[in-house]
This record gives structure tokens, sequence and C-alpha cells, in this order.
């Protein structure tokens, strides 16, 4: 067993776009309440229908979004030039393919991480080891987390936490459970700085060469409830 607190709580409306770092937030069958609820959807002709993310346009980084108010509201996005847009704005699509170049469409549902309706949880002692490692920075926000953890655990000890792993925090309980779930395979999205003006390569090798490409962890809801930054934290295997 191993213990701590929450240290930072991130949430993301619009999948791919900077997000916010809320103070408490609901977790439930959807995950972290109103996490990538929303997405920008591909119009391009090989790839119409798809859900549009950093992978193909790291330009979706100058552009971030808020919930004001109650998740189930709609959120507000900023455009790289401090232009505030209601999602439900007619004129936002015709704003966003001219900033990214690319016909594309809105999307709302729920459920639209990566990895279905999941938390992804990341821990201060792997992050700030990383940072040793490299020699250099490495932003939290590279790795978009949800709740991020102080624990007295060793720097990169959940790389091991497979099926069976219990994070409990409150009333709320996380578990390794379900397809995909435990460490977290990267993608080649962490490379980019939070706001995608440069690729950093050697952080994507690294992090393959070096940790099986593992960084965080993929968990399910078991129990639903309220996380809140400073909340105690239990993990247990």
């Amino acid at each position: 067993m191993f213990s701590g607190s929450v240290a930072q709580l991130n949430r993301w409306p619009v999948k791919s776009l900077r997000g916010e770092q809320p103070s408490a937030a609901l977790f439930d069958h959807r995950g972290m309440a109103g996490d990538r609820a929303h997405a920008l959807i591909d119009l391009r002709e090989k790839r119409a229908g798809r859900v549009l993310t950093v992978r193909q346009n790291p330009e979706l980084l100058s552009w971030r979004s808020e919930y004001r108010g109650d998740v189930g509201e709609p959120p507000t996005l900023y455009g790289p030039d401090g232009a505030e847009w209601s999602w439900t704005d007619p004129g936002l699509p015709a704003a966003l393919t001219g900033s990214l170049g690319m016909p594309l469409e809105l999307r709302t549902a729920d459920g639209q991480q990566d990895r279905g309706p999941t938390v992804l949880v990341t821990v201060e002692a792997s992050r700030a080891a990383l940072e040793d490692e490299l020699g250099a920075p490495v932003a939290l926000e590279r790795f978009r987390p949800n709740v991020h953890l102080t624990l007295d655990a060793p720097a990169f000890a959940e790389e091991d936490w497979g099926e069976g792993t219990a994070i409990t925090i409150g009333d709320v309980v996380l578990e390794a459970v379900g397809e995909r779930s435990g460490p977290c395979i990267r993608c080649a999205v962490p490379s980019w700085d939070p706001q995608g003006r440069e690729r950093w390569p050697k952080l994507q090798t690294w992090l393959i060469e070096q940790h099986d490409n593992k960084f965080g962890l993929i968990m399910r809801v078991t129990q639903p409830g309220t996380i809140s930054t400073g909340d105690a934290v239990r993990v247990d295997f």
C-alpha cells in the first residue's frame, strides 16, 4: 500500500485542446465528468468522420477550453488571438477551420477518451524523476492527465501496477479493470509542448527506450463521487 494526496486535477473539455484545472470534479461512469465531452471531427476526404487530434494538427494546442458553469453546459473556447467562442456559436466551426487550415465539424458525446470513459492518473515522483533523467523541464500538461498524485511510492513504481490496482480518494475508487487499463502506453502527443509550438522527439524516444513507453495509469471509476485537490489517497494492489 502507498499513500499520498491529490496534487492537481486537469480536465480537457474539448479533446486535444488545452484545458482547465478545477479544484474539484465529479467522477462517475463517464470517467471525469465533462472530460473530452466535446471533439472536433475531421471532414477531409481520407479522414472524414474521425476525431481530430494533436497527432494530425498540433495547432489544436493553440486553442483552450473551459467550463464556466456546470460541465453539462457548453464550454467556452479561446483562440490563439484570445477571442472567446461559445461551443454553440454558429461561427465557431468556421473560426476553427480558418485557424487550423482544415474543414471540420463539432461533436458532443461523453466518453471520447482514447480508451473509452477512463481516468488518466500520473504521479509527481515519476514526472520529477523524468526531468532528472532528461536534464530538462517536463511539463505535466504534456501527458494530459486527469488526476496528478503525490505518493510515498518510488518513482516509476506505477509502471508495474496492473489489474487489481485500486486508488481510493475519499468516496471515489479508481481501479485498473477492463480493456487496456493499467500502465498507459504513450503516443506521440507528449512530445509536443503544451502550446503545440515545438516538438521534443527525445522525450518519446526516452520513454520508449527506458520505460517501455509507459507513463501514468489508465483507470476506471468503480465507485463514483467528487475528488478535490488535497484529498488523501491510498493505493492498494
